[in-house]
């Protein structure tokens, strides 16, 4: 029966069930790590997909009511809103102003409010990036480390056999091929994705800034009226 570490019959699971307990955890870590980021990956995506979405509504909604009260009324309904958030701050704000002097008596506060609005929801959308930075920087590190305890374990069965044949070297070589393939399959889509995430974490951020000025704007306009 042929090898099964030999070219052209390489078996994964024959891989695993025969790698020492260093290596395995090795190969454990970067599995966990995979299957976490590939989590956080498709999480992201639908959050983001809901909170665009609902960032339209709500700034549609916003732009056709004059009223600031029922814009904050209406604002319930759009909880994956990063600018319903801002407008939450902003109008706390405005509330006490207004219930204190009738009026907004502190612009410069109110900017301040609406930019830790801003922040708190960059901070929210921002969750587990660190994550997926982490597991982009390291795990080729982590399967480079399993790639060196796999030439190790070659050579180590090199000097056991007279002959320096495939079926001697082979299982080890093949253990460092995996490490080297299982962490670049961990790395890769992480980088891709952390980079992809945090282009749209800049533009809902950009999208906010906006929003704050048009924030401010409604404010005088009801205070005028």
């Amino acid at each position: 029966m042929p090898h099964p570490f030999l070219l052209g019959e390489l078996d994964f699971w024959e891989l695993v069930k025969t790698s020492e307990p260093l290596p395995l955890a090795v190969l454990a870590f970067l599995a966990a790590a995979s299957v976490f980021s590939w989590t956080i990956i498709f999480a992201k995506l639908t959050g983001f997909r809901k909170a665009r979405s609902a960032n339209q509504a709500f700034l549609k909604m916003f732009r056709k009511t004059p009223q600031m009260q029922s814009v904050a009324t209406a604002a319930r309904q759009f909880k994956d809103a990063p600018l319903a958030g801002v407008f939450a701050f902003g109008f706390s704000e405005v509330s006490r102003q207004v219930a204190a002097r009738q009026t907004i008596t502190n612009q410069p506060a109110l900017e301040r409010t609406l930019q830790l609005g801003i922040s708190e929801e960059l901070t929210r959308l921002e969750r587990h990036m660190n994550w997926l930075a982490t597991t982009a920087s390291v795990a080729p590190f982590v399967g480079l480390f399993g790639t060196v305890l796999g030439i190790i374990e070659a050579f180590q069965a090199l000097s056991l056999n007279a002959s320096a044949s495939m079926r001697a070297v082979g299982p080890g070589i093949a253990h460092a091929l995996f490490a080297t393939a299982v962490g670049l399959f961990a790395a890769i889509p992480a980088a891709i994705f952390y980079n992809y995430f945090g282009h749209v974490i800049k533009e809902l951020g950009a999208r906010m800034d906006d929003f704050s000025l048009e924030f401010l704007n409604l404010a005088e306009r009801n205070l005028e009226s």
